[in-house]
């Protein structure tokens, strides 16, 4: 059984913000399942359609390593296919199981957009002065609320 996400700190997103901010833990995971549930695919092309989630590969080993582990769970299948173009590829689908997991993920990130969705309309009721002073100090907090 694999273990639902949970919000979990990541790296700062600017120097003015002491929040630790962040996706949720492993979010890869499920990011990397649904872009097979769209279609099957290789590694550098996985890496290169993971970019609009926020991520900026640099070294394609860790997402190498996480598509290997999630091989050995079941939650993705592999197999060699002939380029035209070069050396065979490893090419990733997705298992049933992987679909199970996709889908559980896709419900705690909708229980997680609600949560952020109630502390951003609370945030916003604030009276903390004028909004303009607020989005001088916060920059980054009118961003938070753009969830799809």
């Amino acid at each position: 059984m694999q273990e639902l996400p949970m919000i979990d700190a990541g790296p700062e997103d600017s120097a003015s913000c002491r929040c630790d901010g962040g996706q949720p833990k492993n979010f890869a995971r499920p990011c990397l399942l649904l872009l097979l549930a769209e279609a099957r695919a290789h590694g550098y092309e996985l890496l290169d359609r993971l970019r609009p989630f926020g991520f900026e590969v640099n070294d394609p080993a860790g997402i190498y390593k996480t598509l290997r582990q999630m091989e050995q769970d079941r939650l993705v299948s592999s197999q060699w296919e002939l380029s035209k173009r070069g050396p065979a590829r490893r090419v990733y689908s997705l298992t049933s199981d992987g679909r199970d997991l996709l889908e559980a993920w896709a419900r705690t990130l909708e229980q997680n957009r609600e949560i952020l969705g109630r502390f951003l309309e609370r945030f916003g009721e604030l009276d903390a002065g004028p909004r303009e002073a607020r989005s001088a100090a916060w920059p980054h907090i009118g961003t938070l609320g753009r969830l799809p």
